[in-house]
């Protein structure tokens, strides 16, 4: 782990303790792996890894822990079309949108200057200013189309 990644662990268990938490030794597993792992995970992915870790950790603990993370702006909840929410470490200096594969689930993080311009304009015309948006596209990856070609 890097030193703006225990920085970034330091820091929130840092608002568990100014709400009043404890600040477990299994929570502090939980939040290094988590920023360790980078990606889209959903509570039970990421339960998995945590219980190879630690298999004493609980999956009630995982997921209050990763609440937090989210209430302490550390970590992302995203909802795709498959109702799985899934789980990001949060980075408020890089924005960017998804592709989504319908059929494997493989995630494609992207950004694209034009596009997120487009959507400023198009909210400006229509007298919106933006607070923030959610930009996911779905489709079908190279690798699954492969696949039923091959068929």
């Amino acid at each position: 782990m890097d030193a703006e990644q225990n920085a970034t662990v330091d820091n929130f268990l840092a608002f568990m303790k100014r709400k009043g938490m404890n600040t477990t030794s299994q929570r502090r597993i939980i939040a290094e792996t988590f920023f360790n792992l980078p990606g889209h995970h959903s509570l039970e992915e990421f339960y998995q890894i945590i219980s190879q870790a630690d298999p004493g950790i609980g999956q009630t603990t995982v997921y209050r822990t990763l609440k937090l993370l989210c209430e302490a702006g550390f970590a992302t909840e995203i909802h795709f079309s498959d109702d799985i929410t899934r789980y990001e470490v949060a980075n408020h200096t890089s924005h960017h949108d998804h592709l989504i594969c319908v059929e494997c689930g493989d995630i494609v993080e992207i950004y694209d200057p034009v596009i997120e311009k487009w959507q400023k304009d198009i909210a400006d015309y229509h007298g919106y200013t933006l607070t923030g948006h959610v930009h996911n596209l779905y489709g079908t990856c190279s690798k699954c189309r492969q696949k039923h070609e091959r068929s």
